[in-house]
């Protein structure tokens, strides 16, 4: 498998992501529970009022998804060089400002455009560490390690001990990242709204935060059209304290910036097993 991703590796980006574009369209088709959650999500977030403007949306973000699987060969498998050469990125500043207290910075990338090159492009600017999950496919894991961990990147496991890792690196003033929108395990996390709808948010980051000082920095990669790259996009966090809410209202105002290159497939709003339920509102 990983002579096949060094294979895909080589060919052109807009190659890349014209084929990506039609495997969308097949797992779309294929897979009824995807496409209906799919549809649901990017329904229910609001964000496009005219059904139109949401059948349009739907069919870029299909054609989205299928680029982002696609051009991962390239960002794990290709030259070092030549993918940090695809990303355009005039507000790193922020980051240095964030870097300049001396406490960290905690960057939250969503499953917003392409969020596996953000990885390479900092790691080729400072030392930086990642939480990863463990994928379902086994076979999948070393090729995730070996394409994660090069130039100044390195990634831990997402348990306690790969929590402790952030912890080290932030007081050693090194930037870490945390993928906000990511439904965690029951009992890191709380209920708070996404998009109008309760969501299961991790804690972690606030946690982080207050034991640390560190500040808080988002970020996303936007996907280029026509194989062009990606633009990287940073903002700061200006608060003192970064809630859970506060965390859901920033991913949500990155995604109206790009919403038909967010992975609205994945299942947020799910409830862990074991995790209490949310209360709803109750009416005045």
């Amino acid at each position: 498998m990983a002579s096949l991703m060094r294979l895909i590796a080589r060919l052109p980006l807009a190659w890349l992501h014209s084929a990506g574009a039609v495997l969308g369209w097949l797992v779309y088709r294929v897979s009824p529970v995807y496409a209906a959650r799919m549809r649901e999500n990017l329904d229910g977030s609001g964000i496009y009022a005219d059904a139109a403007a949401r059948e349009r949306a739907l069919r870029l973000c299909i054609a989205e998804t299928g680029k982002g699987a696609l051009e991962t060969a390239k960002i794990w498998f290709g030259g070092l060089d030549e993918v940090i050469g695809l990303v355009e990125c005039d507000t790193w500043h922020l980051v240095d400002e964030a870097r300049s207290r001396g406490r960290g910075v905690i960057m939250l990338t969503p499953h917003l455009g392409c969020f596996e090159v953000t990885g390479p492009y900092v790691a080729h600017r400072t030392p930086f560490r990642a939480l990863y999950r463990t994928p379902r496919q086994k076979w999948l894991e070393p090729l995730m390690l070996k394409g994660r961990t090069r130039g100044q990147a390195s990634i831990s496991p997402a348990n306690l001990r790969g929590v402790r890792t952030l912890y080290k690196a932030l007081q050693r003033g090194e930037c870490v990242a945390v993928l906000p929108d990511q439904a965690p395990q029951v009992g890191d996390g709380t209920w708070a709204d996404f998009f109008g709808r309760p969501a299961y948010t991790m804690t972690l980051v606030r946690r982080l935060q207050k034991q640390t000082g560190a500040a808080v920095v988002f970020m996303f990669a936007e996907r280029l059209p026509a194989g062009k790259g990606y633009r990287l996009h940073f903002e700061s966090y200006a608060g003192s304290e970064l809630d859970e809410r506060e965390m859901n209202l920033g991913v949500e105002r990155l995604i109206r910036r790009c919403p038909t290159q967010y992975l609205w497939s994945y299942n947020r709003y799910k409830v862990p097993a074991g995790a209490p339920k949310p209360v709803p509102p109750t009416n005045p």
